[in-house]
């Protein structure tokens, strides 16, 4: 272990103040990453609050570049507007960063990394690593030991995804269309949703493309193919945003190269680090999973009309969604001996 890391190291999260941010302090004292100081940064609106971190309260100051001198790692958690411009003052600093915006991540020069999955990846990094989508990464979580088992041709899939992906404002637009409902009000009209989330489901038509898919299906389309290195891997997909407020969860058939015996694919599933597999009779739900860090993948059985599987997973889209999967890509960077 070199002597920086004995001492710590200099750490800032850019958005501190917001979900995913607020959460990515939790996982860094949780996993005791070694850090010498934090700094908590966000936009000038959320500058001169407080965060709590290791049981102190840390006043946030403007993100400016200035604010990145000496830092080792830096963690962006906010606009992709404010990754583009800030990411690369970072890189200048001799600083790392980690950025959980979709700005770098199909960028053929930043490596985007599910430690688990593609670790090697982060040796040929120039200074910014991707994390992918919230969406992502419990389904390359949950393809990869299946690919490893027997090769992976296709995927159809249907994301349920909870509001916290939309940040906070997405938890308050249901929570306060829930409490006029429940009171027996109209619910307030929709501001971070398409339609009225709270008893319905709607499905995710942001920035429709040419060919009628969402912007969150092209990023599961092409994050996917890029982590597995399958660049022709036909994923067919539907994203419905879901009135839960964390645990994104996908219904999911995996046709293979091989055919995969049910049991066989359980076996893969369970051995791999991260995911929890659990037998047909117990059933993996956004509430068991909110909290935790593993990919939770149950109710595996054959397709009826074809070779392939059917699998249910579900994992918490703001800790191995975002948060725990930028701290683990850290983690193994210094692990790799690349900080």
């Amino acid at each position: 272990m070199s002597s920086r890391s004995q001492a710590g190291y200099v750490v800032a999260v850019v958005g501190a103040t917001g979900a995913v941010g607020s959460v990515l302090l939790d996982v860094l004292h949780e996993r005791s990453f070694p850090i010498a100081e934090l700094r908590p940064l966000a936009s000038e609106r959320s500058a001169g609050s407080s965060v709590a971190f290791a049981g102190r309260a840390l006043e946030v100051q403007v993100a400016r570049p200035e604010a990145f001198d000496s830092t080792d790692f830096v963690f962006f958690a906010a606009t992709g507007s404010l990754s583009k411009t800030l990411a690369p003052e970072v890189v200048a600093r001799g600083g790392i960063v980690i950025d959980k915006s979709s700005t770098w991540r199909m960028d053929d020069t930043v490596p985007l990394v599910v430690p688990e999955v593609n670790a090697a990846a982060l040796d040929d990094h120039r200074g910014i690593i991707a994390c992918p989508n919230c969406t992502t990464i419990g389904f390359v979580m949950t393809l990869e030991p299946l690919r490893r088992r027997a090769g992976l041709e296709a995927v159809v899939a249907t994301t349920l995804q909870a509001v916290s992906g939309a940040g906070l404002p997405g938890l308050e637009e249901l929570r306060v269309q829930q409490l006029a409902l429940h009171d027996g009000r109209p619910a307030p009209p929709p501001q971070t949703f398409a339609a009225p989330i709270a008893n319905n489901v709607v499905p995710l038509c942001d920035v429709l493309g040419e060919d009628g898919f969402s912007g969150e299906e092209a990023k599961l389309l092409e994050e996917t193919r890029k982590i597995l290195a399958l660049p022709d891997l036909a994923v067919s997909i539907t994203c419905v945003r879901v009135p839960v407020p964390t645990g994104h969860s996908a219904s999911m058939l995996v046709q293979t190269t091989r055919p995969l015996p049910v049991s066989e694919a359980i076996q893969a599933l369970a051995d791999f680090p991260g995911i929890v597999a659990t037998e047909n009779g117990c059933l993996p739900t956004p509430a068991a999973v909110a909290g935790r860090d593993e990919v939770l993948v149950g109710r595996v059985r054959k397709d009826l009309h074809s070779d392939g599987l059917w699998l249910w997973q579900v994992s918490d889209n703001l800790r191995k969604g975002a948060a725990t999967n930028a701290v683990q890509i850290a983690e193994e960077i210094i692990r790799r001996g690349l900080r």
